[in-house]
């Protein structure tokens, strides 16, 4: 069975959003209509953007990466600093991204 994952972040303004998406991901995946972008994470694994103005901010993703030092590096370079940082007891770490809604992106990652 295959299973696709969709998540999907409400947005008030498409282009501003796939401003800082682009920064944050990379250039998307595929543009399904005038309202939402697609970006493919890994295989059969989606995060998109949708113009939805009344829900814009609330969204909450955490992303778990084996790569979280070097994605961190890269984002620094595109100009994208974290709004968060955490560590828990067992090491693994956490960082949050908030788009220009408000919406959290995380990423996580094991121990340093």
């Amino acid at each position: 069975m295959t299973v696709d994952l969709f998540a999907g972040v409400p947005v008030r303004d498409r282009a501003t959003a796939l401003a800082w998406y682009e920064r944050l991901l990379g250039d998307p995946a595929f543009l399904p209509n005038d309202v939402e972008v697609v970006w493919q994470l890994a295989e059969h694994r989606y995060l998109y953007i949708e113009v939805r103005p009344e829900h814009a901010g609330h969204a909450m993703h955490t992303l778990f990466v084996d790569d979280l030092d070097a994605r961190l590096a890269g984002l620094a370079a595109r100009g994208l600093e974290p709004a968060e940082r955490e560590t828990y007891d067992n090491g693994v770490r956490k960082v949050i991204f908030r788009d220009p809604d408000g919406n959290e992106i995380g990423f996580g990652g094991g121990p340093a």
